[in-house]
């Protein structure tokens, strides 16, 4: 039986993407935590299991709107919500809508992005969504 090597290939190619995959999580993770600082919010506050949500509440909407991400945990409209409020986040930053758009769909390159650059938090919006 012959050998031709294509276990170590996929092998390979398993590790390459998973390192890909964390090195993408990592810069997520960085970047949240800097804009919740740039918000005044403690940036351990992004790491932390829905209280993340409750943080990101405030951030966008204030101290009354907190309990609003928390919508995006709700059976098939979640997805929506979810969507909705990166799109919020980004703009309480400053962004555009087309850097919000981008956001939504590549959150791995903007939001290390916002984090790292010198955007600034404005305030929370007023609007309910």
């Amino acid at each position: 039986m012959q050998n031709d090597g294509g276990g170590l290939i996929a092998a390979g190619g398993f590790l390459f993407g998973s390192l890909i995959g964390l090195i993408l999580i990592i810069a997520i993770i960085i970047g949240m935590w800097k804009l919740f600082e740039k918000a005044g919010k403690p940036g351990w506050a992004s790491i932390i299991p829905f209280y993340n949500f409750w943080v990101m509440g405030e951030i966008i909407y204030g101290p009354s709107g907190a309990w609003k991400p928390l919508l995006s945990f709700l059976p098939i409209v979640g997805g929506i919500f979810s969507l909705l409020f990166m799109f919020r986040f980004a703009q309480v930053f400053g962004k555009d809508i087309v850097f919000c758009i981008l956001t939504l769909l590549f959150p791995y390159v903007c939001i290390p992005l916002m984090g790292f650059g010198s955007d600034s938090y404005n305030g929370p919006i007023s609007s309910f969504f």
